[in-house]
């Protein structure tokens, strides 16, 4: 039977590495959501998480069809492969994607693209105390 530190050492590495990570990404995702973009002849922008819902691509894989689209906009796939987050598949078509102010105003002229609308964070009005239960 092994001593219990030599176990209790063994239980948490694991849990120490998960934490590492966790603290990792979430660095990584604040230091994105804070970046400038600069538009060409202009002032640097600040890009913000936007939902695009489009048309369903016929034939084509979603993720490509919506690079393309952003790649229009954005002037290279690189530059719509690092601004797209994410793509909606199942209960709406779309993506998600960091975008300027103007790169909104020039991709909802793109064929295909249905809205562009702002990111939102809701709060939820529920519970003992928003009730007014307690």
């Amino acid at each position: 039977m092994r001593p219990k530190s030599n176990m209790l050492r063994i239980t948490i590495a694991p849990f120490l590495v998960l934490l590492l990570s966790i603290s990792a990404f979430s660095w990584f995702a604040v230091s994105m959501a804070d970046r400038e973009v600069v538009v060409e002849g202009g002032e640097p922008s600040k890009a913000e998480v936007h939902i695009v819902y489009t048309e369903k691509p016929e034939g084509d894989e979603p993720e490509a069809s919506h690079l393309r689209t952003l790649a229009t906009v954005l002037g290279s796939e690189e530059a719509a492969k690092e601004s797209l987050l994410y793509v909606y598949k199942n209960a709406a078509t779309g993506f998600s994607a960091k975008l300027t102010p103007e790169q909104v105003a020039e991709l909802s002229k793109q064929p295909g693209v249905l809205q562009v609308v702002p990111n939102m964070k809701l709060q939820l009005h529920s519970g003992p105390g928003r009730l007014h239960l307690t």
